[in-house]
């Protein structure tokens, strides 16, 4: 192949895998990432590191079993589990995913709603009710693909400006890289840990990878799921470096005045634009994988009044909590932790499907390496879920 065209083909691999980083970079990150960062400082660091790691290995997997069989996750899993059992794992795990999506979509509205309302000032039920409208009528036309693009390029330019606004936070290289690779559980952190697990390795995308690599080589599939999410990792760890700069409480306000003082009003504009982007994006992402899930594990047909039905419901859910007024933030903590508790139970799937031999041969089968890797993360998020299931009921 011309030197020139392996150019080519990398960067459009990139570019493609960059809507899995873009999926993830929306409220729940800004928020969660910003708190862990104004509470407590750098001691949370590492989780951004196991989380964005756990994302390109499991991302990786799922899509390796697509390359592998020409099938998508839930077809793949259709089709080892039959009969009975096979119903049994079907609608447990649409109903898993169903019901994360319908937590992100009342984080994704109220973080539409808050960056919205801090844009513009106007009452959060009029925003609240308009975005939902919208977001329904793209929804049922079919034509959400070129917006989502063009607000996931103005949530990655709010990321930008965090990069410039990170480089004045007063921590040394040596620090920063203690922190990435040290784990430490400061009091009363749990809640925002598995919250920073839910929103970076998000459940649904590996549904959703799963079902756009048809066409792609494992190099190049490969090299854009590296490249892609650990860019959506960085945009993570300086969004957690610029909330050492608030002052106080997290709260949105403080957050636009911290990129205000350092940029400019046109900055904090930018973060409340941002906000609501990322908001916005991410309301028409969550209905439309639940949705597709349904499709992929149920044998749902696409467009039919069921499909447009569960799309419905996750959006109506997350139009609730917008209409009751609640406070965004912690709602949004805690529909990622949420997330981050249901996760384990989708990637012990992954994982069987992907030591398979018989299904995938030797080539695409789990090496020990990657099975050392994926069963980390399985382990690692079952162990924290459980240990905040089990606090909660103290």
């Amino acid at each position: 192949m011309p030197k020139s065209l392996s150019i080519r083909s990398g960067l459009g691999s990139v570019l493609f895998w960059s809507v899995i980083s873009a999926a993830f970079i929306g409220p729940g990150s800004v928020t969660a990432c910003a708190i862990a960062g104004s509470k407590y400082g750098l001691h949370l660091l590492w989780v951004l590191t196991f989380a964005t790691l756990g994302t390109v290995w499991l991302q990786e997997a799922a899509a390796r079993i697509t390359i592998a069989t020409g099938n998508d996750l839930g077809q793949v899993i259709t089709q080892t589990y039959t009969g009975t059992r096979g119903r049994w794992v079907s609608w447990t795990l649409f109903l898993a995913i169903f019901f994360g999506c319908a937590a992100y979509q009342a984080g994704n509205i109220l973080g539409a709603v808050a960056g919205l309302s801090l844009l513009t000032g106007l009452p959060v039920p009029i925003l609240t009710i308009g975005i939902g409208l919208i977001c329904i009528a793209l929804l049922w036309i079919g034509s959400t693909q070129n917006l989502a693009n063009f607000l996931g390029i103005i949530v990655f330019a709010m990321g930008g400006a965090f990069v410039y606004v990170a480089f004045g936070t007063p921590v040394t290289s040596i620090e920063l890289t203690k922190a990435l690779i040290t784990p430490s559980f400061p009091d009363n952190s749990l809640l925002l840990i598995n919250s920073l697990i839910g929103t970076t390795i998000v459940p649904y995308n590996l549904f959703f990878g799963s079902s756009i690599v048809p066409g792609q080589s494992l190099s190049e599939m490969r090299l854009g799921i590296w490249v892609a999410v650990v860019l959506g990792g960085i945009i993570s760890v300086v969004l957690l470096l610029a909330g050492l700069l608030i002052p106080g409480d997290f709260s949105y306000p403080h957050m636009a005045q911290v990129m205000t003082d350092r940029l400019g009003t046109w900055a904090g504009s930018l973060f409340a634009f941002g906000l609501f982007a990322a908001g916005f994006a991410s309301s028409l992402t969550a209905p439309l994988a639940a949705a597709v899930t349904a499709q992929s594990l149920l044998g749902v047909r696409k467009n039919s009044s069921t499909y447009r039905g569960i799309w419905i419901v996750v959006m109506l859910t997350g139009l609730i909590f917008g209409l009751l007024n609640v406070t965004p933030i912690p709602v949004i903590v805690a529909v990622q932790a949420i997330n981050g508790i249901l996760l384990p139970f989708v990637t012990i799937f992954l994982f069987a499907a992907v030591n398979n031999r018989k299904l995938l041969g030797d080539t695409y089968t789990n090496s020990p390496a990657q099975n050392l890797s994926m069963g980390l993360v399985v382990l690692v998020t079952a162990a924290l879920g459980l240990w905040n299931v089990w606090l909660a009921f103290q």
